[in-house]
């Protein structure tokens, strides 16, 4: 039985009752450290410090099958909260209460979770099975109940083997009353690559990749190539995206190739782009030819919150004709900087600020490295609509990456030296499939085996040492983390391939908590760890 089947079946056989059953269990070493439980006082402590306004909001979401219409008559069975995609947004002001009770219909005995990505909210709440809670088992109900105390754009998605890559995900957006920021209006942008019920299931395209390289025969490729088998020949047009759809590698020996992407290359990415096709780049749930549209007026000025929700595809962003001022990345406040685009990894937000000129305009998503997009419309006065491959100029503009960002004064960690450092290896690649962390594959059956200790009022630094030959976008739950001395703050952060990239956060959220890969792919065959709380 393959790990995937092995983990569902043990999440399945687990309940939905109980939080922290198995994260209490360490491996049967004597010496294994003592932890603090997901659900323990010290956590329930921390969340009466978060006070809150006392205001409750009280939801129902169902995960069940849907026929989802993606637009221009493309239908696709898939998994979704109440039939739509993205699911509907969930608005709350900061410091209120979010009781969200899941109700699980997914087929086939499947058990499922929501991790609400990117809060420091409650260790018990954060939706990962086996580590905070069993996962809910089909047929049952689940009450996630917490304070979403920080501001900011944020998504949710359950955290169950690779389902992040189905239909089931939905903006959560936390208000602030005292939001600091000019505008008129407001538009949340999701971002996602799609193959469900199109050209299989998230679930067949990993037992395909985990399938690995090792021995296959890459008719039609060269023997430039790196490391991980990926083809590394021709380095990109000004887009950084030199592959086109016969690019994908295909097998001599039989072995299906029927979601593995090859030749997928960015220079913003440092090389390999990704690893899987996708027949579809989804902006607000619509294909490019029948595309979302969001209608104002000239010379408003509108916050895009914008959400990369994908699977595998870091996205280049820009909306024709005009400039984009960066003012947050993963909920919090940067100082201003003015771009013609973004680039968005697995997991990212971030929040720009536009003032619409008159006319329509292509908001792209173009998929960096896969040489396809997403897009949207702005439509504030007449005109024809683009064609769904345009390329708006601003694509090869200036782009300005999370390194080069800068946290706003109120929210930079004041300057200290770290009290914990752990080094964060990743390691792996494509030829067996075997991305870890500190080469170790993350297992569900010991979740807490190997953790990366931590004390409550700690400063810990994370050293992510990239040894592949591949970017990851790593997030870190329950905290977030700043990248440097003055960068951003930010819980998901590109490290790209032989580089560094260090970062700080203060131990303030006791628990449990992944870190994590969240190419839904690689965490999945175990680029992950667990930041554990000592007891």
């Amino acid at each position: 039985m393959n790990s995937l089947n092995r983990r569902s079946v043990l999440l399945a056989g687990l309940g939905a009752a109980g939080t922290g059953v198995l994260a209490a269990c360490s491996s049967d070493s004597s010496s294994s450290p003592s932890l603090v439980s997901p659900s323990g006082s010290q956590v329930a402590r921390t969340e009466k410090k978060r006070g809150g306004t006392g205001k409750s909001h009280r939801l129902n979401l169902t995960a069940a099958p849907a026929m989802l219409d993606l637009g221009s008559g493309t239908m696709a069975k898939s998994w979704a909260f109440s039939g739509q995609v993205p699911g509907k947004e969930i608005r709350i002001s900061a410091g209120d209460t979010l009781a969200a009770e899941l109700t699980n219909q997914l087929p086939d005995n499947t058990p499922t979770s929501i991790h609400w990505h990117g809060l420091a909210l409650r260790s018990d709440m954060d939706g990962v099975p086996p580590v905070t809670q069993t996962a809910v088992r089909a047929g049952a109900s689940f009450l996630y109940r917490f304070i979403a105390d920080a501001p900011g754009t944020y998504f949710f998605h359950p955290h169950v083997g690779v389902q992040l890559d189905r239909g089931l995900y939905a903006p959560l957006i936390v208000e602030d009353p005292k939001e600091p920021l000019s505008y008129d209006d407001e538009w949340v942008v999701v971002l996602d690559d799609w193959l469900d019920g199109v050209t299989g299931t998230p679930d067949e395209a990993f037992a395909e990749l985990r399938q690995g390289m090792g021995g296959m025969d890459m008719s039609g490729s060269d023997s430039s190539s790196d490391s991980s088998g990926h083809d590394m020949h021709g380095m990109g047009d000004m887009a950084g995206t030199s592959a086109s759809p016969s690019a994908s590698a295909s097998s001599g020996d039989g072995m299906s190739m029927k979601f593995m992407l090859m030749g997928a290359e960015s220079d913003l990415l440092g090389g390999d782009a990704g690893d899987v096709k996708y027949p579809y780049h989804l902006v607000n749930g619509r294909v490019p030819t029948d595309p979302a549209v969001y209608t104002g007026k000239p010379g408003r000025r509108v916050r895009l919150r914008i959400i990369n929700a994908g699977g595998d595809t870091a996205y280049r962003v820009a909306l024709g004709g005009h400039k984009l001022t960066i003012t947050h990345t993963d909920g919090f406040p940067v100082e201003h900087q003015q771009v013609d685009a973004l680039l968005i990894g697995m997991g990212e937000r971030y929040d720009v600020l536009v003032t619409l000129d008159d006319g329509v305009f292509p908001l792209v998503a173009l998929a960096e490295g896969k040489n396809t997009n997403g897009m949207a419309l702005v439509r504030t006065g007449s005109g024809s609509a683009p064609k769904p491959t345009v390329r708006p100029k601003e694509l090869g503009g200036l782009i300005m990456t999370a390194a080069q960002l800068r946290a706003s004064d109120d929210v930079r960690f004041d300057s200290k030296k770290a009290d914990r450092v752990h080094r964060i290896e990743l390691t792996g690649g494509m030829d067996k499939y075997n991305w870890a962390i500190n080469g170790k594959r993350y297992d569900m059956d010991d979740p807490t085996a190997n953790p990366l200790l931590v004390e409550e009022g700690q400063r810990v630094r994370l050293d992510f040492v990239n040894t592949t030959d591949m970017w990851h976008p790593m997030h870190l739950h329950g905290h977030t983390y700043q990248l440097g001395s003055t960068g951003p703050r930010k819980d998901t952060t590109i490290v790209l391939p032989k580089k560094t990239v260090s970062v700080v956060f203060d131990a303030d959220n006791p628990g449990q908590w992944m870190l994590h890969c969240h190419n839904a792919y690689h965490g999945e065959a175990g680029m992950m760890a667990l930041v554990a709380y000592r007891d």
